[in-house]
């Protein structure tokens, strides 16, 4: 691996040192998986030859006035600080434009940062300070006005090829995530897997980070399509709802190996939801991205 990948991670271990000592009580920061600083640290020391996933945690802020929690949800790619840090904050009492409002500007200010800058601090502080205005103005922000004018927003649809989707648990959870998030769409289980998620791009972008977390081997994001919109979007989704597609399949139940989906059925389905089109895409070679 690079140096610059091997500095990178250095000061990565050097910020979870500041964030446990600003947060030192347990449960404040919540590592999805525990050991990723350790296991970072390990593969800095050349103990351990791969390369460990990113880390990935969560802080709850306590905002003072008003008396609300905020989420900040944080990856750190393996060459950040070099590269954009990907982090979220989100809030219970915020609906779903004021937390985009809240996301946008957090993330300008992080994007003042020059690379090779730590932020995670820095975006924990720009919250404490900022966010309060997010939860006091939104009443005043939501009042209709003749001078004001539409939002617009991002609409998203991901198809994510998988090499499978077998287990309870993982089938469990996407349906859940995507119940959970305001998307549609489906899961195709089988050998090979299919998700297809649909709706503004900061929820799909919450699916995908959520569903591929810790290390799910043979996942990726195959094609992308956005739309701006100043509506709800629902004129734009191609399925009402998020469900799990459970098509025929080819060969042995009992063999994994050899449990392989009707991709005939599979593409008669794109077709009576107008995405014939993909099926090239996510079964070809080439990865490709569009902006309809």
């Amino acid at each position: 691996m690079s140096a610059l990948v091997n500095e990178s991670l250095q000061l990565q271990l050097l910020e979870m040192e500041m964030l446990f000592s600003m947060f030192p009580n347990q449960g404040e920061v919540k590592l999805e998986d525990v050991n990723a600083p350790r296991n970072i640290k390990r593969y800095l020391e050349g103990t351990r030859e791969a390369l460990p996933p990113n880390i990935e945690f969560v802080i709850t802020l306590q905002i003072e006035e008003p008396k609300v929690t905020v989420d900040l949800q944080v990856t750190m790619p393996h060459s950040y600080p070099y590269v954009a840090l990907q982090l979220f904050a989100r809030s219970p009492e915020l609906d779903r434009q004021q937390q985009l409002l809240l996301n946008n500007s957090l993330t300008s200010y992080i994007g003042t940062f020059d690379p090779g800058e730590l932020c995670v601090c820095a975006a924990i502080q720009w919250l404490q300070d900022n966010s309060a205005s997010y939860f006091l103005n939104r009443k005043l922000e939501h009042e209709p006005s003749a001078h004001a004018k539409p939002v617009k927003n991002t609409f998203l649809r991901m198809w994510i090829y998988s090499h499978h989707i077998y287990q309870q648990d993982l089938r469990k959870k996407i349906l859940e995530v995507g119940k959970r998030l305001d998307v549609t769409g489906f899961c195709m289980t089988g050998k090979p897997g299919i998700i297809c998620v649909e709706g503004f791009k900061e929820h799909c972008e919450e699916f995908w980070h959520t569903i591929r977390y810790p290390n799910w081997k043979h996942i990726s994001c195959k094609h992308t399509e956005s739309m701006e919109t100043e509506g709800n979007g629902k004129d734009l989704r191609l399925f009402h709802s998020f469900e799990e597609l459970l098509l025929e399949a080819h060969g042995d139940y009992g063999l994994r190996n050899d449990y392989h989906m009707n991709l005939g059925q599979f593409l008669e389905f794109l077709k009576k939801h107008k995405s014939e089109h993909v099926f090239q895409i996510l079964f070809g070679i080439e990865s490709k991205s569009s902006d309809s």
